[in-house]
């Protein structure tokens, strides 16, 4: 049984910092692209990142470019999201996913399974 445990959200103060870890298993963690997904009230879920099998390969949303960074151990079976300058749209739950290598996962496509979310709330 495949699960993917987030942790790492909470409260944070618009500027700050927050560093998220999925934690996978029931799967063989290093053939699966992985992802970063969040849904804020009312609106409709949306791709923030994405990393390769291998971890070389990354892509970001354009509204966290340059802020977010997502990185894998795969020792670890072990997903991460840096995030940094936070604002205060960037509250949502965020969910981590594994895609399989054939998908189109870098277009934020083909996740098969899905974590259970970790709220992130960044205050003004």
């Amino acid at each position: 049984q495949v699960q993917l445990v987030e942790s790492g959200g909470g409260l944070v103060q618009a500027g700050g910092s927050l560093r998220l870890s999925c934690a996978a298993s029931g799967l063989t963690f290093s053939s699966y692209a992985m992802g970063w997904f969040r849904q804020a009230p009312g609106k409709e879920r949306e791709f923030v990142a994405a990393i390769g099998w291998n971890g070389i390969i990354t892509y970001y949303a354009n509204s966290v470019k340059g802020r977010f960074t997502i990185s894998r151990d795969n020792a670890k079976n072990t997903v991460y999201l840096q995030m940094n300058s936070l604002k205060p749209e960037d509250t949502a739950v965020y969910y981590c996913a594994a895609a399989t290598r054939d998908s189109s996962w870098y277009r934020g496509l083909g996740y098969l399974h899905w974590g259970q979310g970790t709220q992130v709330t960044v205050s003004s």
